[in-house]
């Protein structure tokens, strides 16, 4: 019978901690534990639910070094990397079991499988935009994956073929809007500028417009943001937020604050506005569009007409 590691690296997670460990009590061989150097009381709790755990410096900007190192202690035939906000469920669990077994049969020729993940954000269940299906590579061969540990946002890599499940793990997302903010200012885009200029990219005044409005758009519209209601407002225009920031802090880190201005400032930024908001009205005929067919003729000759 295959055996599984289940893999955790957390940081001050005393509130989320023991949900995650007893979800996979009845999943995991063994449990390899990498603690951040918590100052709560999640090393503690990690105690009670296995004996095999490591403390390490906290590296906020690149958590992924930690789970390396945990993928490097494990023992079993199979990894799965899992985070303190995240739950297994019995029927994935199930689903886990049967596919490192070899069932069905084309699973002996996988290295690696990708999870779906159902994300709960502000108390809801957030069924469109980014966060679903939100597939993450997290069960692998061991020896076979690891992270590349150069960006915050990397994914998995796993050498050889892989699958997909189709039962989700439960992520118990941003709880709090400062966490939210938190986690957009300490973390991703710290990483995500650090890269930028790493890489020698450049930017320019519009791009203050452009990178906010462009990432609303097609987390609201395009990707159908708006079906998750006021939640899905609000995520994505923390979105443009998060690309807002972004670039405030290239411009910071890279330019020093250099002006950017160019002549004609209001000329110019009225054009991005209104190329924005003719972006907007296409999307929004194009939803009432596919909301009632029955309409349109009507928005196709009112488009032609008044864009």
């Amino acid at each position: 019978m295959k055996k599984i590691s289940v893999v955790i690296s957390a940081y001050n997670e005393e509130k989320m901690i023991e949900d995650c460990l007893k979800s996979v009590k009845n999943l995991a061989e063994e449990v390899i534990f990498v603690d951040n150097t918590s100052s709560d009381k999640t090393i503690e709790i990690a105690k009670k639910y296995t004996n095999r755990f490591f403390i390490r410096p906290n590296d906020p900007v690149m958590l992924n070094k930690n789970k390396n190192f945990g993928f490097g202690k494990a023992t079993s035939d199979w990894i799965l990397s899992l985070d303190a906000d995240e739950r297994i469920t019995p029927k994935l669990t199930e689903e886990i079991r049967k596919v490192i077994s070899g069932l069905p049969a084309e699973a002996s020729a996988k290295a690696g499988y990708e999870i779906p993940r159902k994300n709960i954000i502000f108390g809801k269940w957030i069924k469109h935009s980014i966060w679903w299906p939100d597939y993450n590579l997290r069960l692998f061969r061991n020896g076979k994956g690891k992270f590349p540990e150069k960006h915050v946002h990397e994914k998995l890599e796993v050498r050889g073929k892989v699958g997909k499940l189709r039962n989700p793990m439960v992520h118990y997302n941003y709880q709090t809007v400062s966490q939210f903010i938190k986690k957009l200012d300490s973390t991703y885009t710290e990483s995500e500028t650090e890269n930028f200029i790493k890489a020698g990219k450049s930017i320019n005044w519009y791009d203050s417009i452009r990178w906010p409005l462009a990432d609303f758009v097609k987390t609201f519209f395009f990707e159908k943001g708006y079906q998750d209601g006021l939640h899905g407002l609000v995520l994505s225009i923390f979105q443009a937020f998060y690309a807002f920031v972004f670039f405030a802090k290239v411009w910071e880190r890279k330019e020093k604050f250099k002006d950017l201005t160019p002549e004609n400032f209001l000329t110019e930024a009225i054009h991005e506005f209104s190329k924005a908001a003719n972006d907007i009205k296409y999307w929004i005929y194009q939803i009432l569009i596919e909301e009632n067919p029955a309409k349109r003729l009507y928005f196709k000759l009112r488009r032609k007409f008044t864009l």
